[in-house]
């Protein structure tokens, strides 16, 4: 019994070992999809390109001073309709930095980075429709404002 069992490990130890290592004698063939977006290293890449809703036809149109929350890297509401003359108030309730960029339309303006508790404001003074982003966070952070008379 005293021989047996180093035998034993001894013969566990190469059958381990047999199946360890490549196959380079196997006849398989491995077959590799390549991602539709990679960057120049071959990583994947973000789609980061925002996508603009619009505000449905039923949407009350609002006055004043109209709110809009950032909070979970997202936007609420992230369309809205205001009256001309209204003011729109960005409020970041999240820990990280956020901004907000006009992206054409009736307005053009860009904030700083702001962080918790930090706002923007703007007045809303021609009609028509304001595309915005945060351009640190712009796939999840668009939103579309439609200015009416």
């Amino acid at each position: 019994m005293r021989k047996g069992l180093p035998v034993l490990f001894a013969c566990s130890a190469l059958v381990l070992a047999a199946g360890c290592g490549s196959s380079s004698g196997s006849s398989s063939s491995t077959t590799t999809s390549t991602p539709k977006s990679t960057t120049a290293s071959g990583g994947l890449k973000a789609d980061t390109t925002p996508k603009y809703a619009s505000p449905s036809s039923s949407s009350p149109v609002q006055s004043g001073t109209v709110q809009i929350a950032y909070r979970n890297i997202a936007i609420d509401p992230d369309t809205l309709k205001v009256k001309v003359g209204s003011t729109i108030k960005w409020t970041n309730y999240d820990s990280v930095e956020h901004n907000v960029t006009s992206e054409g339309g009736v307005a053009q303006f860009a904030s700083k980075t702001f962080g918790e508790g930090g706002t923007y404001e703007i007045k809303a003074n021609k009609p028509g429709v304001i595309h915005y982003e945060c351009t640190i966070h712009p796939a999840s952070m668009n939103g579309t404002i439609e200015v009416v008379k």
